[in-house]
């Protein structure tokens, strides 16, 4: 992800529309207000798992637990990517920017 997301300044008038600046073009990430929703409800989830595995659960409870924090976590990781790709390179293909299609092709790399 990009480190830029984690201080956006608001460049949309739409509420969750947060956008941020990648070299050479800036753009507006529509989906923010949905992935930090998303992402809280993990954080819960997550501490619930944390709760299974300290009072003791059956192991095969807390792998299905497990297994559904890690399904989420790649929801809301496809969303991510979806907004970049819709806006970040969208904007970056408009301003010759072939830099965040290198850094999206690097992304891509860690993530996979």
């Amino acid at each position: 992800m990009d480190d830029n997301v984690s201080n956006p300044v608001n460049t949309h008038s739409h509420e969750g529309a947060l956008g941020h600046a990648h070299g050479a073009h800036s753009h507006t990430h529509t989906k923010t207000r949905q992935v930090l929703n998303r992402l809280a409800r993990l954080t819960g989830h997550l501490n619930s798992v944390t709760r299974m595995v300290e009072d003791g659960r059956d192991c095969s409870e807390v792998l299905t637990q497990i297994a559904a924090v890690q399904s989420a976590l790649s929801g809301v990781a496809k969303l991510v990517l979806k907004d970049h790709i819709e806006h970040c390179l969208f904007d970056a293909a408009r301003t010759s920017d072939f830099t965040a299609i290198e850094e999206l092709n690097r992304a891509i790399e860690r993530f996979l």
